[in-house]
């Protein structure tokens, strides 16, 4: 390719983009400002343009010129799009059937569709591109919802089109977030993965079986009205009745003082991701008076506690939705603005099994930066795309119906005690090979291959018996915690035996076998068990 072709992740609230270096590092790239998280806001005065950073601060001051949260109306018609999300900034109309906006241009108004839009803020992340690589960009991979119909799509690229960019590929934002997070940090194991997208505006999140290096997406959840917006929402409303009591003036009455109240709670927020606490303070929030207060987590995490527990919510019901319980699970991928809340990685760690990683900010394997995933995944694709001459990238790019074969249930061995133990789990596409070598194996082996299917049993344990202490004062036992204790519960994943596929024997092994288990592509089984002493080999096939 003559020239680079970039990632770029165009969320609601805020793009980012990225490319590989020829170091084969992935850089995200900064706009002029030094953003490089980008909000998606466009503001205009006058004749001039505002964009990212610069334009977000004109909602307080300019709202009515401020286009904000326009992405999700890509491609949709007025009537199916929720223009409540952009309340706070320039009126949503309706031009040609499709959501557009009225804006002052000085003397007069301007209508813009939001394909224009769209058209806009691609072309200002286009030249930020250009600015940081220096040399000029036109391919870029973008990232999209899951639930982003082949309209949107399509409007997508005209749009991007018209900015001067050529969308050589869509990819999935849960799929571009594992992709960017296994570059980094790859599972030994094949593995069912949770990615879950917080942004401003919505929430988004997948079930993804990871086997063998293939990507396979079990479910997905979406939910336009719950994200990082919410939690500012209910310390709005903290701050207007906090301001209410200390100065009898109400000021959810004046949409002004309502602006001033939402860029405080959200620079509060983010400042609790990082400090235990915060303080703002606001000249003339309503009638003249100024509004000082500080908060600390705890009380933050008290008043938005409703919130995080959607969140938790959110993704049980993705588990739910793809027929796997929580210890199915091998990691929860964290990812988005309020990915970096210590609040939601405590209460999923509450949620799930210890065994679960939840990889999030605090986490040693995961990112700082979860809400830079998606466009640093878009950029790894780009690199992949970037390999292929002109010719090869088009048929590459073809549409196709794919249709891979899946595992239903696990294939594994049968131990000693008739215990399962699973080596292809299921959904793993095939044509697949793995091995197995049991380096212990010793004398006359009869390997056993079974399917085997998975049950939950829960099981309760009693405390522990506490050693007999001397007799104390009656004042010290009403501190006695020994009511307390409660019986734990607790929840294991086991195997049964299903469907004896086939019996392989070896006579004599003494330093251990290697089985291979191979599925072609119409699904015929085939395990091969070698003796790694003599060689000796005996092959099965279903």
């Amino acid at each position: 390719m003559s020239s680079p072709i970039i990632g770029i992740t165009f969320g609601n609230t805020t793009s980012s983009i990225a490319y590989v270096n020829p170091k084969d590092d992935v850089d995200v790239i900064a706009n002029p400002d030094g953003e490089r998280s980008i909000p998606s806001v466009l503001s205009y005065v006058g004749s001039d343009e505002y964009h990212g950073g610069q334009a977000l601060q004109q909602l307080i001051r300019n709202p009515k010129n401020t286009i904000i949260n326009f992405r999700d109306f890509i491609g949709l018609p007025f009537d199916q799009a929720d223009i409540s999300k952009c309340a706070g900034g320039a009126p949503a109309v309706e031009v040609d059937g499709k959501v557009g906006f009225v804006i002052s241009r000085g003397d007069k108004d301007e209508t813009i569709s939001v394909d224009e839009v769209v058209a806009r803020h691609l072309r200002r992340l286009k030249l930020a591109a250009e600015d940081y690589i220096g040399s000029k960009v036109s391919e870029v991979v973008l990232t999209v919802p899951t639930s982003f119909t082949a309209e949107q799509k399509d409007a997508l690229k005209a749009a991007a089109s018209k900015a001067g960019l050529k969308i050589i590929q869509f990819i999935n934002e849960p799929s571009a977030a594992l992709l960017a997070h296994i570059e980094q940090f790859p599972f030994d194991n094949d593995v069912n993965v949770v990615v879950a997208d917080f942004g401003g505006t919505r929430s988004d999140a997948a079930v993804i079986a990871v086997r063998n290096g293939i990507f396979t997406i079990l479910a997905t959840k979406h939910d336009t009205n719950l994200g990082g917006d919410n939690l500012d929402n209910e310390l709005i409303e903290y701050f207007a009745k906090d301001f209410e009591k200390k100065t009898k003036c109400n000021p959810r009455k004046n949409a002004k003082s309502m602006a001033k109240l939402r860029a405080s709670a959200s620079v509060t927020k983010k400042t609790l991701s990082n400090a235990t606490s915060s303080t703002i303070s606001v000249d003339s929030l309503a009638d003249g008076f100024d509004y000082h207060t500080s908060i600390n987590r705890m009380r933050y995490e008290l008043v938005t506690n409703k919130v995080f527990s959607q969140f938790s919510a959110f993704i049980d019901d993705v588990i739910a939705k793809a027929e796997l319980d929580p210890l199915d699970i091998s990691a929860v991928l964290l990812s988005g603005g309020v990915a970096f809340t210590p609040k939601l990685t405590t209460n999923l760690e509450f949620m799930f099994p210890e065994s679960v990683q939840i990889l999030g900010p605090a986490s040693k394997q995961a990112t700082n930066q979860p809400n830079e995933l998606s466009a640093s995944g878009a950029a790894l694709q780009a690199r992949l795309a970037s390999e292929y001459d002109a010719s090869e990238l088009a048929d590459a790019l073809q549409p196709v119906v794919v249709n891979t074969p899946h595992l239903p249930k696990a294939i594994g061995l049968v131990g000693s005690q008739g215990e399962f133990y699973p080596v292809l789990l299921p959904e793993t596409s095939y044509p697949v090979q793995k091995k197995v070598t049991l380096k212990q194996a010793q004398g006359d082996l009869l390997i056993s291959v079974y399917e085997g299917e998975h049950h939950v049993v829960e099981r309760t344990v009693e405390p522990t018996e506490k050693d007999q202490k001397p007799e104390e004062d009656d004042d010290n036992e009403e501190w006695s915690d020994s009511e307390d204790d409660e019986p734990e519960l607790i929840r294991e994943k086991l195997y049964t035996l299903s469907t004896k596929l086939m019996d392989l024997g070896l006579k004599g092994v003494t330093k251990g076998v290697e089985i291979v288990f191979n599925i072609n592509k119409d699904g015929v089984l085939r395990v091969s068990a070698r003796d790694l002493q003599s060689g000796q080999v005996v092959k099965g096939e279903l």
